[in-house]
């Protein structure tokens, strides 16, 4: 009994990581269908001195569809996400997906990893704000 629950463990481990090695070859690295048609930007460090060296960033994006927004990640680069139009299917780094319609919201932590895809017949809107770091001078 204990020797097939120890292969069942690691047969599900097994299969765990091969469901990531399969997502990873398989998410889009690319943009395509997807563009940013206003951006607004403020510069922290002068309104908060602790701040320094960072931005606090307000972005429309806009994805045609059957377009997408390639894997990436969101290490120092916090985001809060409002979903105007459209039907976009979110897919984490392990496989996990959510679909998000007008009106949800989302918060995407430094630790997420994932990809936008707009199954729908409309261009998905999606108003985001996100601290990043300012860029070199």
């Amino acid at each position: 009994m204990r020797r097939a629950r120890m292969l069942g463990a690691g047969i599900a481990l097994v299969l765990t990581a091969f469901s990531y090695v399969a997502f990873a070859e398989n998410a889009p690295k690319d943009n395509q269908g997807y563009t940013t048609p206003k951006t607004v930007v403020i510069d922290l460090g002068k309104e908060i001195p602790s701040m320094a060296g960072w931005q606090l960033r307000l972005r429309v994006l806009d994805i045609a569809p059957g377009g997408h927004i390639g894997l990436h990640s969101h290490k120092d680069r916090p985001s809060v996400v409002y979903f105007g139009q459209g039907t976009d299917v979110v897919t984490n780094e392990d496989g996990s997906s959510k679909t998000f319609h007008p009106g949800d919201t989302t918060a995407e932590g430094v630790n997420t990893v994932h990809w936008h895809k707009n199954t729908g017949n409309d261009p998905v809107v999606i108003y985001t704000a996100d601290l990043v770091k300012a860029p070199a001078k």
